[in-house]
């Protein structure tokens, strides 16, 4: 799905939609995101050397999952983050590399779901997470 597909699900608009595109299979999502040298949140994370923030990748982790949710997300609600746990960083992402994530719910009593998730780039694993997320009325 593309972004405008994407827009059908996720509530995230302009500079916070951190997803280019996404596919799902078998319960898997994987997404994928370019950095563009002038996202919002290099600027000022690093002058001269732009790395990608931690929470940013955490992010997209988050938004790559909740594509899992279509059908359970309803029009007016909003996914928010209830937990993070097990974080790693394992390799800096920098602009004009493709972020390529997968997610997976692994339980979920509604409104709350419990996920995991890695970002790779070009097959170098660069963080990983468990996460959670709850469904909420807006």
């Amino acid at each position: 799905m593309n972004r405008e597909e994407i827009m059908k699900i996720l509530p995230h608009r302009d500079n916070m939609l951190l997803l280019d595109e996404v596919t799902e299979e078998g319960g898997v999502a994987h997404g994928k995101y370019t950095v563009r040298p002038d996202d919002f949140f290099l600027k000022g994370h690093f002058p001269n050397n732009p790395i990608v923030p931690g929470v940013i990748l955490c992010e997209i982790l988050a938004q790559t999952a909740c594509i899992l949710l279509d059908g359970v997300v309803k029009q007016g609600d909003i996914p928010v983050y209830t937990g993070l746990d097990k974080v790693r960083f394992r390799h800096p992402v920098r602009p004009g590399e493709l972020i390529e994530t997968k997610c997976s719910i692994k339980r979920a009593k509604h409104p709350f779901y419990f996920a995991e998730g890695t970002v790779e780039v070009g097959g170098t694993l660069c963080a990983s997470a468990e996460f959670s997320f709850a469904v909420t009325g807006a």
